[in-house]
């Protein structure tokens, strides 16, 4: 990635941070000097010059720049981690204001099937994987979890089930051994297994065709199943909860098929 590339990246994010154009095209300015006037800045962004002004006010309310008020003024950057500290705790209180905010929202209906089995969709990594991670946190009994790529073992997920409560039985399945491994070392207070399931495996599988992710069943009453699209990897999943005892027994013993029963205390 050329110059020009991640300046254009970095004015992108800073606005999805929630600078405007000008304010992050500055501070991107900025970042190339060791300190730069108004007139430079406006050269080197094409940010109208009276409006670099206005732009560097902003960022010095947001603690992102310095003025040394000479003449003409001259400007520079807060050092980059300074900066991307900053940036971050003010994402992080948005993020919080939201949640309150939505969270004193009354509901104007009432959740009258509650109790019916229910199947939703969701797409996007993050956000499965941090369904996931709830999911796995409100687990009272039992974490039945199949992955079914090595990539979808991360460290958020490795921290998230080594935070299992003690008697909350975790049980682990794979697709390879490699993988098992890799599990029974991040994971090793988790009962391992390759999983049974051939299908599963893709041996008759082409790089073309859809690939399982994770399969996750909490307390034999939630169920996530994802996968994997084979040419951008990103990941979609189904999610369901308020399921009858017939269907969780029959995907619990599908999802920890390879389980030795003896190391099973739930078969």
């Amino acid at each position: 990635m050329n110059t020009n590339d991640s300046l254009e990246e970095a004015i992108e994010v800073l606005q999805q941070l929630g600078l405007k154009e000008y304010e992050a095209r500055c501070f991107a300015g900025l970042s190339r000097l060791h300190t730069g006037t108004a007139k430079r800045l406006s050269e080197m962004t094409e940010v109208p010059r009276t409006r670099v002004y206005d732009a560097i006010r902003v960022l010095e309310a947001q603690g992102l720049v310095e003025i040394q008020h000479s003449s003409p003024q001259q400007f520079r950057a807060v050092p980059l981690d300074e900066a991307t500290e900053t940036l971050r705790d003010q994402y992080e209180d948005r993020v919080e204001r939201l949640h309150d905010a939505l969270d004193t929202v009354e509901i104007v209906d009432e959740d009258d099937e509650a109790s019916v089995q229910q199947v939703w969709a969701m797409s996007g990594r993050d956000a499965i994987e941090n369904r996931t991670d709830q999911l796995i946190e409100k687990a009272s009994e039992e974490i039945v979890l199949v992955l079914g790529d090595e990539s979808l073992l991360t460290e958020d997920l490795v921290t998230r089930l080594n935070d299992v409560d003690n008697g909350v039985d975790l049980l682990i399945g794979a697709l390879t051994e490699s993988l098992q491994d890799q599990i029974q070392t991040a994971v090793p207070d988790a009962r391992t297994f390759i999983s049974g399931l051939e299908w599963l495996h893709g041996e008759n599988a082409t790089e073309d065709e859809t690939a399982i992710g994770r399969l996750l069943l909490i307390d034999r009453s939630t169920i996530l199943v994802s996968s994997l699209m084979p040419d951008t990897k990103e990941e979609q999943a189904i999610f369901g909860e308020g399921f009858g005892n017939g269907l969780v027994v029959i995907a619990r013993r599908l999802m920890a098929q390879g389980l030795l029963t003896v190391r099973d205390p739930k078969q």
